[in-house]
């Protein structure tokens, strides 16, 4: 057993979780009775080892399951580097020295995100040495790692393969730096955590405050003007476009930033401010203003937002599907005609 599977079998985990009963439950429809439907989205390759298939296994017990020492996402990536490095042999020297020349995923991230952050005062060995570190003894990133990395390969339909999320897409590297930051902030190392925020901030233009709270299976698509606030918490398995706001409204102090439900989709460019929640499977159009609570499984929209519709899917972020459908817009012209019969001209869709 390599020491990476070593210390990952050694370590507690922990993970994020918004609490179901803390928001408005909606009737789910017989199709989510499933719940295959979600290990099949979310891993086709299970993140950290083998594991038996159960429909009646959770998304939330696999990704608490005992670590293994089998990686199969490290397995592909050295062989997907091994064959990248036939095809195009002038990168030979930066795929062996980003992933081959290493022993587990842990530390090629280290290295590739040292590399990417460093500058003149901040050395790419110091930062390197300070990485390692925090991902060998926290087991909860170490799930994170993989379960992001799936997710971007699952549902970013221009990454096709780990390796393409691991060396060259600037959202997956701001997340997983932020989650190094956010191990630093939460062991007292307040000040190296914001120092990292910044330059975060300055080489990937996404700005997280390292005391953020953020699930695995997070999707930060593409990444630019992504901002999110220091008390914003963030469930499992969401995907954010480039743009998004989580942000305070000016007036608050304390808890003030959105609490974002397990599931949810949030488009391009949407702003979101304040402590309110998005509830778990929503679905935030692009560019809208979210000022008040959405409920789950609701699909909302507009300047400022209004609740537009209820969808299907179960976890949005898992479809990534942004349109609405043909029977979506005939259910909207039905429900605009009785409404303006019944003398409102503004019916809720229910």
């Amino acid at each position: 057993m390599s020491r990476c599977s070593r210390d990952r079998s050694e370590m507690s985990c922990g993970c994020v979780v918004l609490k179901e009963e803390e928001e408005e439950e909606k009737p789910k429809p017989s199709s989510w009775k499933d719940a295959g439907y979600r290990l099949e989205k979310i891993f086709p390759v299970y993140a950290m080892g083998r594991f038996v298939r159960n429909v009646s296994t959770s998304v939330e017990a696999v990704s608490n399951l005992d670590v293994s020492s089998e990686d199969p996402i490290w397995d592909a990536m050295r062989a997907e580097a091994k064959s990248e490095a036939e095809k195009e042999p002038i990168l030979s020297s930066f795929l062996y020295a980003s992933i081959l020349s290493h022993d587990c995923l842990e530390r090629a991230l280290g290295f590739v995100l040292a590399n990417r952050l460093q500058n003149p005062t901040l050395l790419a060995t110091q930062l390197k040495d300070i990485f390692d570190n925090v991902m060998m003894h926290d087991r909860g990133i170490q799930h994170a790692i993989r379960l992001d990395i799936q997710a971007f390969k699952d549902r970013d339909p221009s990454c096709m393969s780990y390796n393409w999320a691991l060396l060259y897409l600037k959202g997956y590297h701001s997340l997983q730096s932020y989650r190094i930051a956010h191990a630093l902030w939460n062991q007292g190392r307040k000040i190296l955590a914001l120092a990292l925020q910044s330059r975060i901030s300055e080489v990937f233009a996404v700005d997280i405050h390292p005391a953020a709270k953020i699930g695995q299976g997070i999707l930060l698509d593409h990444g630019t003007g992504v901002v999110i606030g220091e008390t914003a918490v963030i469930g499992n398995n969401v995907s954010l476009m480039q743009g998004v706001t989580l942000g305070g409204t000016g007036k608050e102090i304390g808890d003030r930033h959105p609490k974002i439900g397990q599931g949810a989709l949030i488009g391009a460019s949407a702003t979101i401010l304040g402590n309110i929640k998005i509830g778990e499977g929503a679905m935030v159009a692009a560019g809208s203003l979210v000022l008040k609570s959405i409920p789950p499984h609701s699909m909302a929209a507009g300047n400022p937002a209004k609740v537009v519709g209820y969808i299907e899917d179960q976890d949005p972020s898992l479809t990534m599907r942004h349109d609405a459908t043909k029977d979506f817009f005939e259910l909207v012209a039905v429900n605009s005609v009785e409404g303006k019969s019944n003398g409102n001209c503004n019916p809720e869709i229910k």
